[in-house]
């Protein structure tokens, strides 16, 4: 078998992956707050502050761990990682379905944040077995799978929550994680660009100087938090909006379409962003799709009905779904293979630190400041994003490639 048909066989297993796990985790995003409201009877206040803090709990130890999982992937290789994530997430979810009270579910969201990289040690695998000219692209394909599962995930999680439970739909969600993690035991792992003789280990200090001397990488990490903040606000209380704006029948499905909305977006253009970033160059697409994102995501807060929302989110999803593998595509234009692990890792790391503050903040000023708030605040970071890189750009246009 020649390296190329090894790289697309290996796409193809990592793609079905991803898939399984998106959507085994999209499952239950779109009720966790009503199955927080199932514990007793709550303020909607309560309720609104806990899905802030049990969704964001779970990113608060993928954040510390993340960095150090990704030097592990650079040292012993990123399968081994990736079916210990796998199997170990599986065993989380499962447990979540036996939770009784709201300081159960978050302690099992805490110890379930350890396993949660598996889709980011997923993109530095596949990274690190294409060629630079096509990362874009080839991350683009990748993250249609995560995007496919994200898409019916919550759709499929409404409709068993409705007719069958919650606790029968993590135990079905453990399931598909466990099949993930079957299918990486057929992935064959090797690196390209690794020359004879280049160095093949960096130490942390050597990595962290590598990203401080460019500015841009240091920015597209750092735009890695603003975005998760920004996106991450309205997950956990984006059920909550739906029934204020659509009422409570069928609320767990309904909720599930809006969150598919945007998944639907992504899935049409992710592949068609990475593909132009690679021809255009990755940081002035970045650039453009902050702004977009900024502009579309404004008018969410003052939708009436729920169809006007989902629009929305699928318009979001057009203009958001490119950011993810642009970014990391440049990543991987910018940093030597050896080091691609870590600095993902960072990356990572940078991106669940935003998922902490964003479903804290969003669940708090919903809480005191209603919905609209909520979209106006991600509406403007995003704008102060793409400001920031568009500044970055100009000041250092070294460190920008337009084209290989």
């Amino acid at each position: 078998m020649t390296q190329q048909q090894m790289a697309k066989r290996n796409l193809m297993i990592m793609w079905f992956a991803n898939f399984f796990i998106a959507g085994s985790m999209t499952m239950v995003m779109p009720f966790l707050s009503l199955y927080i409201e199932s514990f007793g009877d709550f303020s909607e206040k309560y309720v609104q502050n806990w899905s802030g803090l049990t969704f964001s709990i779970t990113f608060v130890t993928a954040f510390l761990f993340s960095p150090f999982i990704g030097r592990l992937g650079d040292r012993f290789g990123r399968k081994r990682i990736l079916i210990f994530m796998a199997f170990g997430m599986g065993l989380s979810v499962f447990l979540l379905g036996f939770a009784t009270s709201v300081w159960q579910l978050f302690l099992l969201r805490m110890f379930m944040g350890l396993f949660s990289g598996f889709i980011p040690v997923s993109q530095a695998l596949v990274s690190t077995q294409t060629p630079k000219e096509h990362a874009g692209k080839t991350l683009g394909t990748l993250q249609t799978g995560s995007i496919t599962g994200s898409l019916l995930g919550p759709m499929i999680g409404g409709v068993l929550a409705d007719s069958s439970g919650y606790a029968f739909t993590f135990h079905s969600t453990s399931a598909f994680i466990i099949v993930s993690g079957l299918l990486v035991f057929l992935v064959m792992e090797y690196r390209i660009d690794v020359k004879e003789g280049s160095k093949t280990n960096y130490s942390r200090k050597e990595v962290l100087q590598h990203i401080l001397k460019n500015p841009i990488m240091l920015n597209v990490l750092l735009m890695s938090m603003l975005v998760q903040i920004a996106h991450f606000s309205i997950q956990p209380i984006l059920s909550l909006y739906v029934g204020e704006l659509h009422g409570h029948e069928n609320l767990a499905f309904f909720s599930g379409i809006a969150f598919s909305a945007a998944g639907l977006g992504n899935l049409l253009m992710a592949r068609k962003w990475g593909q132009i970033a690679d021809k255009i160059g990755y940081i002035k697409i970045l650039v453009l799709l902050l702004f977009l994102s900024a502009i579309i995501y404004f008018p969410g807060g003052f939708v009436t009905n729920i169809w006007q929302l989902v629009l929305i989110r699928f318009l979001l999803g057009i203009t958001i779904g490119g950011v993810i593998p642009v970014r990391i595509a440049y990543i991987r234009q910018e940093a030597p293979v050896a080091m691609q692990g870590e600095v993902l890792g960072y990356n990572t790391s940078l991106r669940f630190f935003g998922n902490i503050i964003g479903p804290v903040l969003g669940g708090f000023l919903s809480g005191y400041l209603g919905f609209t708030s909520v979209f106006v605040f991600t509406s403007s970071l995003l704008l102060v994003s793409g400001i920031v890189l568009f500044a970055s750009m100009q000041r250092h246009p070294q460190f920008v490639r337009d084209t290989f």
